[in-house]
């Protein structure tokens, strides 16, 4: 009784259920677009179902809307915990689920259309644009006044990680979404030429950095003591961490523009500081797996804990190989290749789409006091995403240098030894290969969301706040 008093979990509970929806479908459509590469008849011949349209709606899909779901249930729902305190306001938490989904429905039938701005995840056009800033600004403001009340002494490190996301991403959508329209879904960017790339480039990264990183580690501070009921190994390495990645971050984007107009030394130091970022990052890493010092046997029968503690080795990995991908010369042979993909895509499956797995599995049992209604379920779900990642990645990996090495070979007379024609005939093995990676994940994707429904079915008090 005293959790009902106490918190409101109720826009909690549905964000989690959209995020498990959200996964299977976006990482459908993710296994489709694949599929489409490595046998193209999959196109249709139509333009709504072409690569071109649907990989927007890809990322989209499992960027804002799997991801953000699980965003906003995990901070709504950990912001009470740590505060001791209600939501400022759960009517306001309603308006942010509703607008969040009216915008993700806006999403799957603009794009499909090709109705877009062309920026790399901030492919939706000005009408949308400005929804997402007024329903971010509602979770921001709700978030903020929940810490202002809060009945604890100070502000657990979790939600900083939270806030420093909200913050940060409010401006950088504002600002790369600058735009004059022209008509009701057509409008043209404020920036120009190097600039407006740079800008892009400064949110891209930044939407990796913020959105994905800083976000989800703010789910990893709070989710993985909690599963592993153990405190977090050491505080003020959390605390150091937070500060490295909210300075060092920012200045990153220029990397993705080596060897472009932008200035030399731009792409030379958002290099530098990419390199820097390894430090921080993983002692974050090493933070969440020494948490389980001393209790490393609960990852014999704790499936949950075993999803969270498997996506900080990938988050590891991830946060090594992209500074290492953004000095000039390992650049000038993995831009442009499959070796981004596959990076991006080791960051993407293994960490973020993992241990947002293992919250979500957390919370479903909290919110409905009760346990998952398959245990088995679980590991067979950690199983199908490790396997279905490192497939994935292992394809592209060995893909994209392939493609880099196939475009830089010249012959004796210093000419191409292969045209770009026969360098996409000798990705045709590895585009499969991601196929089937992509479909494992997906599999796992799908029993996942089998299990939430069936444990929701079997709780005792579907009615109950739980959350205790």
């Amino acid at each position: 009784m005293e959790a009902v008093e106490k918190y409101d979990f109720s826009a909690v509970r549905w964000f989690s259920i959209m995020a498990v929806i959200y996964l299977v479908v976006g990482t459908l459509v993710g296994f489709y677009i694949a599929a489409e590469l490595a046998w193209p008849v999959l196109n249709l011949d139509l333009p709504y179902t072409t690569f071109g349209r649907l990989r927007p709606l890809h990322t989209n899909a499992v960027i804002f809307a799997f991801g953000g779901c699980t965003l906003m249930a995990t901070a709504f729902y950990s912001v009470q915990r740590t505060c001791s305190t209600r939501i400022w306001s759960p009517g306001m938490a309603w308006f942010t689920f509703w607008g969040w989904n009216l915008i993700i429905v806006a999403a799957v039938i603009t794009l499909p259309l090709g109705i877009t701005q062309g920026k790399e995840y901030a492919e939706l056009e000005w009408p949308i644009d400005i929804a997402i800033a007024v329903v971010w600004l509602s979770f921001l403001i709700n978030f903020v006044m929940t810490l202002v009340k809060k009945k604890t002494s100070h502000i657990y490190v979790s939600n900083w990680f939270f806030l420093g996301m909200l913050i940060m991403i409010t401006y950088l959508h504002v600002v790369n979404s600058l735009a004059i329209p022209v008509s009701l879904f057509n409008s043209y960017s404020i920036f120009s030429g190097v600039q407006d790339a740079m800008i892009q480039w400064w949110w891209g990264h930044n939407a990796v950095g913020f959105y994905l990183t800083a976000g989800f580690l703010g789910i990893m501070y709070y989710f993985v003591p909690k599963q592993a009921n153990r405190p977090i190994y050491s505080y003020r390495l959390s605390v150091i961490h937070f500060w490295a990645l909210m300075f060092g971050y920012v200045w990153l984007g220029a990397h993705h523009l080596q060897y472009t107009a932008l200035p030399d030394w731009t792409g030379s130091l958002g290099a530098a500081v990419s390199i820097a970022m390894i430090i921080p990052s993983w002692g974050g890493a090493v933070n969440g797996m020494m948490t389980l010092s001393g209790a490393w046997d609960k990852l014999r029968d704790d499936y949950i804990l075993r999803f969270m503690i498997v996506s900080l080795a990938f988050y590891a990995m991830s946060t090594f190989e992209g500074p290492v991908m953004s000095v000039k010369t390992v650049n000038a042979l993995s831009h442009y290749t499959d070796w981004t993909i596959g990076h991006v895509h080791s960051g993407a499956l293994g960490w973020v789409a993992m241990v947002a797995a293992g919250a979500l599995y957390h919370l479903v049992e909290k919110l409905w006091n009760t346990k998952m209604y398959s245990a088995k379920l679980v590991n067979t779900h950690f199983w199908f995403a490790t396997i279905g990642t490192v497939v994935y990645i292992t394809a592209m990996w060995v893909s994209g240098i392939m493609q880099g090495l196939m475009w830089r070979d010249y012959d004796e007379f210093g000419t191409l030894s292969y045209t770009f024609a026969e360098s996409v005939a000798a990705m045709m093995p590895y585009y499969k290969m991601r196929a089937v990676g992509g479909l494992i994940f997906w599999l796992g994707g799908v029993f996942m969301l089998y299990n939430v429904i069936m444990t929701i079915r079997q709780a005792p008090n579907s009615n109950s706040k739980g959350g205790e």
